[in-house]
């Protein structure tokens, strides 16, 4: 068995297992709250690959999106900002172990009475939760760079928005990455929670509209949907990581062949 193919069946080997022990396990059920998966499976291509991608799906990817690139630009901008000045970072500290203490769906209904009933409100609250990784992970990333080169960046008068693109990004990226990778999966959750109330369309909202009305198979199928979609964004994100960290894995990688 070749390399390749023994990384394949390692991959999806448990995921295939859970699955046939899922569709045998609940083959016979008569528990209305737990239909068989051979029942989910049969509504999904009904319930999801039509109206409903274009009404609840797409809309809910692109909230997802924009607030995640909000998070994104918010916490690399004010974590180099923090990470760079110690004083900056003794004053903000007491302030952000605050802020991040607060469960972003408690902000939901002040984040409503500021900003109304809308994507705007659903966005901020992807945003009020995945922002707190990246920005931690970029004070971290920043703070940890190494002050020989530093002290050469100086020597050498490399300053200003090169000094940045050149050196600080680049040097805390591994740790950025790392931040950013927690903030999908904050913003997945944050996605729904922020869809199950006054809404009218979304996978939160559709997923609410199932289960009171006794929908227990779509509602099954709209989770599963979730896991999918989670992966997907996953294997997008992996895709991206190792085109942005090509340099980190391949300095890794020759340490490990130097031992």
């Amino acid at each position: 068995m070749t390399v390749v193919l023994r990384r394949i069946v390692a991959v999806v080997a448990l995921p295939v297992a859970l699955v046939l022990a899922w569709w045998f396990g609940s083959a016979g059920s008569t528990n209305f709250l737990l239909p068989p998966l051979k029942q989910i499976v049969e509504v999904f291509p009904a319930t999801w690959l039509w109206e409903r991608m274009g009404h609840d799906v797409v809309p809910s990817l692109v909230r997802l999106a924009e607030g995640y690139a909000v998070a994104l630009l918010i916490g690399v901008t004010a974590g180099v900002a923090i990470g760079s000045s110690r004083g900056l970072r003794a004053m903000a500290e007491p302030v952000l172990e605050f802020l991040r203490a607060v469960p972003p769906p408690a902000l939901i209904p002040i984040l409503f009475l500021l900003a109304g009933i809308g994507d705007t409100t659903k966005i901020l609250v992807i945003v009020s939760g995945c922002v707190w990784p990246i920005l931690l992970n970029t004070v971290e990333g920043v703070r940890g760079v190494d002050p020989v080169l530093v002290d050469t960046c100086r020597s050498y008068r490399v300053g200003g928005l090169l000094r940045l693109r050149t050196f600080i990004l680049r040097a805390a990226s591994p740790q950025i990455v790392t931040g950013a990778r927690q903030a999908l999966s904050i913003a997945i959750i944050l996605m729904v929670i922020s869809e199950l109330k006054a809404s009218s369309e979304g996978l939160g909202y559709t997923i609410e509209q199932f289960q009171t009305g006794f929908q227990y198979p779509q509602m099954w199928s709209a989770v599963i949907l979730l896991g999918l979609i989670g992966v997907l964004l996953s294997l997008i994100f992996r895709f991206v990581e190792t085109r942005v960290l090509r340099w980190y894995h391949g300095l890794r990688a020759a340490e490990r062949a130097s031992r």
